[in-house]
């Protein structure tokens, strides 16, 4: 059967109506955040005390990293700012959907298959790597950085709005880190890239790996350092993997 034909402005339309439900469901999705504060910020404070699943799983002493507030609307924009996060975060899978139902017309049967292969494993992996950042890489940093003392008379005072921009950060660098074996799988299919000549540049790429690691986790910690570091090897270990089955 042949498709039907639409011109350009019908193709604009669509995107319109594309971008109008996912800001739509978007705005929704943080509206209910901003209204469950309570909840939303028991989650994202929770890596600044030890009760958090993290450091009871580890047998950390007790400790508790207090929060200090220096702007007289820095609260209520932090609140709004996480609240549109949460709110992008939560409607994403729908934002993929409608992206892919929007440009899936234009692809062959099998583009369309590599094209959901795509989008789901890059997906997964962005969201597997900020859950690893906030189960484990940002508690330890907080837990360094937040206890570290030059001297016990001096005291640490941190801002709630360097907690949520270290937080959103490193969540985000993560996310973007854990894209890699997604990125070789597309480098491997256009035939930039094979398995030989990763391996080759195995070691080029260990010194790059604990680069990107000390960007990630500003601390003078080597034991976090390497727990960072220790993923992203494995990813470029199984970007090789990928690439070599990959013809």
């Amino acid at each position: 059967m042949s498709k039907e034909v639409m011109t350009f402005w019908d193709h604009l339309d669509e995107l319109r109506s594309v971008i109008i439900r996912v800001l739509v469901v978007t705005v929704i999705a943080a509206v209910v955040a901003f209204c469950l504060k309570d909840e939303m910020f028991a989650i994202v404070l929770a890596p600044r005390s030890s009760d958090f699943i993290t450091y009871r799983l580890m047998g950390v002493e007790p400790f508790n990293v207090s929060l200090m507030n220096t702007g007289l609307t820095e609260q209520f924009l932090i609140h709004m700012k996480t609240a549109m996060y949460a709110g992008v975060l939560v409607a994403s899978p729908y934002i993929i959907y409608m992206l892919f139902r929007f440009v899936s017309p234009a692809l062959y049967d099998n583009e369309r298959r590599y094209a959901t292969l795509l989008c789901g494993s890059g997906y997964l992996m962005f969201m597997l790597g900020t859950a690893i950042n906030y189960f484990l890489i940002f508690p330890l940093t907080v837990k360094f950085l937040g206890t570290y003392q030059v001297s016990p008379d001096v005291v640490n005072m941190l801002t709630l709005q360097s907690y949520m921009d270290t937080l959103l950060m490193m969540s985000l660098v993560m996310g973007i880190v854990f894209e890699l074996p997604v990125v070789s799988w597309i480098l491997g299919r256009m035939g930039l890239v094979n398995a030989q000549m990763m391996q080759s540049m195995r070691r080029h790429a260990i010194v790059a790996i604990l680069v990107v690691a000390a960007i990630i986790t500003p601390t003078t910690d080597a034991f976090t350092l390497l727990l960072v570091a220790l993923p992203i090897w494995l990813l470029y270990e199984l970007s090789i993997v990928i690439v070599k089955i990959t013809k």
